[in-house]
């Protein structure tokens, strides 16, 4: 059998190599994108959001007329109305700014490979790879290098959209008519002049087509860039889809869909001439010159005047508040969360309140997300605190330790429990009476996460620990009959957990046991409401009583509990264990 390719421990060593080397332009980097961000979403926070509509709608009808302002105008008063104008604004703000990047550096490099075949020979495979490689690969690295937040996010988003802007800037200039190239060289014209004056002008209508496209792919990004952190109508997306709140995921969607018709409408207006005659050109051209600025002085100045009359008496508690907290300054007031949909985050968010921990931020994100955070963390040797549960790989790997919740906020030690669909026992009473049986331990799951850490796949771990471990699946299969190629279907979360003992199920079912397995991945509202329905036979992956109590408040009479397969399971707030505090009340001092 041929080696395999070591591809993903070089390029591990590369991100490491880049991490050591190159942390320093890396914060820098990270530093002028955050306040970029902050000074858009700023920007366009500072008005009322009435003010704002009024003048974004004198902006849609100096370049759109009467159709696209209205479109603008009720379109925003909906999303204003539905409650998610801040969300939005921190969206249009991360959209710009990764626009304006891949705008800054995209279009340079397309005009290189106009003039470069050698560019254009090195530059073309790099851009087949952004645009074919999916979006979720870019982040990972992104949170490695500039941790979670709204930076890693515009850093994927610039990557997954900058790809249109080179693409259309050199089409453009290559399809300048090669006659005028050769007039502009006849009348003495420098390469400069004959770029600026003749080709970009000729070539404008394809570079705004090739902008146009990355905005729309930088606004496609903001749904997932909200699983590392970056906040906006994404991350409200996001939580609406991992609680299975249907009207909630409808409504922040429609937003998103708002945001995306009025940016492209706007970029698609300024494409098409002028054709209308209510006016000399010259003044009409003077006239619009002047609206967009000064609807921005307008924006600034009375925008900055209705805050201060507003809000005049608002104080900054908060930051007194942090001022006294030297334990909170050294996280940033920030704990580094998972997914939205996860108990522990919901029993997070009641412990900030609980302990009242004033100024503190919870981050959504991702397992992984937050993994890949405290990886660097520890590397660095720098305090943070995390949403933790055992069992969990990362205690295996680094020296953790969990706070004390004296006021018992994430509860007693919780369960794993396995539920069915109704009607399984009827059905498919031999993997009925498996799933009844199995039980297992934190240490011997935590044999099979760790083997998944170190680079081996899931199925191939799982067999591994049931060839190691004959005597613990003969006590489980022991006397049940088995069948013939009966299809089966497992769902669970994306934790590590979870998938090392889904694919121990899976491989059991199938060579013990007779069935076709199908394991399927999904979030933990569809696990449950497949499970309910009866589109997936069982699942191993719930929590009870804490993690998942909301799921089971509302799907109890629709599922079957088969009890507990581990026991003695925990959730709580982790540090490291070089972080001087051993009480989350420590987090206030």
């Amino acid at each position: 059998m041929t080696p395999k390719i070591p591809l993903a421990d070089w390029i591990d060593w590369i991100v490491a190599w880049m991490e050591n080397h190159l942390g320093g332009m890396f914060d820098a980097i990270s530093v002028v994108i955050e306040n970029i961000v902050t000074f858009f979403s700023w920007i366009f926070l500072l008005p009322h959001p009435l003010l704002f509509i009024a003048i974004i709608g004198i902006i849609a009808y100096a370049i759109g007329r009467l159709p696209l302002m209205f479109f603008t105008v009720i379109g925003f008063l909906l999303i204003d109305n539905f409650g998610y104008w801040p969300h939005t604004m921190n969206t249009l703000g991360l959209v710009i700014t990764s626009g304006l990047i891949s705008i800054l550096f995209g279009i340079p490099i397309g005009i290189w490979s106009a003039y470069s075949k050698t560019v254009h020979r090195i530059v073309s495979p790099i851009l087949d790879f952004m645009q074919t490689m999916p979006a979720f690969v870019y982040l990972l690295p992104a949170v490695t290098f500039f941790s979670l937040g709204v930076v890693p996010g515009v850093i994927a988003s610039v990557i997954f959209a900058i790809p249109p802007t080179i693409r259309m800037t050199y089409l453009g200039i290559k399809q300048v008519p090669e006659e005028l190239s050769e007039a502009s060289d006849a009348f003495g014209s420098t390469s400069w002049q004959k770029l600026f004056k003749v080709e970009l002008p000729l070539a404008k209508p394809t570079i705004m087509a090739g902008i146009n496209q990355t905005i729309m792919l930088s606004l496609s990004m903001v749904v997932i860039a909200s699983m590392i952190g970056a906040q906006g109508i994404g991350a409200e997306v996001y939580r609406a889809v991992t609680q299975l709140k249907i009207g909630q995921g409808f409504e922040a969607g429609l937003a998103v869909v708002v945001l995306a018709i009025v940016l492209d409408r706007f970029t698609q207006s300024l494409l098409r001439p002028n054709r209308r005659k209510v006016a000399p050109a010259a003044v009409k051209s003077s006239r619009r010159k002047w609206i967009i600025p000064a609807a921005l002085v307008i924006v600034i100045v009375l925008g900055g005047i209705m805050q201060a009359i507003l809000q005049p008496n608002e104080e900054t508690n908060s930051s007194g508040t942090q001022n006294e907290q030297a334990v909170g300054r050294l996280f940033d007031y920030k704990i580094i969360g998972i997914d939205p949909g996860a108990g522990i985050m919901k029993s997070t968010a009641q412990a900030i309140q609980d302990y009242d921990l004033e100024g503190w931020n919870l981050i959504e994100g991702s397992s992984a997300a937050m993994t890949a955070t405290l990886d660097k963390a520890i590397r660095e040797e720098q305090p943070i605190v995390l949403t933790g549960w055992t069992p969990h790989w990362m205690f295996n790997k680094y020296d953790l330790k969990y706070l004390e919740d004296p006021l018992k906020t994430y509860g007693d030690a919780e369960e794993i429990h396995t539920i069915a669909r109704l009607g399984l026992a009827d059905d498919q009473p031999s993997a009925y009476e498996f799933l009844k049986r199995f039980h297992w331990s934190s240490d011997e799951m935590g044999e099979i996460m760790t083997s998944m850490q170190n680079g081996q796949a899931p199925n191939k771990a799982a067999a591994e620990w049931a060839a190691a471990h004959k005597d613990r699946i003969e006590e489980w299969t022991k006397g049940i009959q088995p069948v013939t190629g009966d299809k089966l279907t497992l769902g669970y979360v994306a934790w590590d957990s979870e998938i090392a003992s889904t694919h121990l199920l899976q491989y059991i079912l199938e060579n013990k046991l007779g069935y076709k397995v199908t394991a399927l991945q999904v979030e933990a509202g569809p696990m449950w409401t497949g499970v309910a329905g009866g589109d997936i036979d069982a699942t191993v992956a719930v929590w009870l009583p804490l993690t998942f109590a909301d799921y089971w408040a509302k799907y109890q009479d629709m599922v079957e509990d088969l009890g507990a397969n581990m026991t003695g399971v925990r959730t709580g707030l982790v540090v490291p264990s070089y972080v001087d505090i051993d009480s989350i009340e420590d987090l206030k001092k």
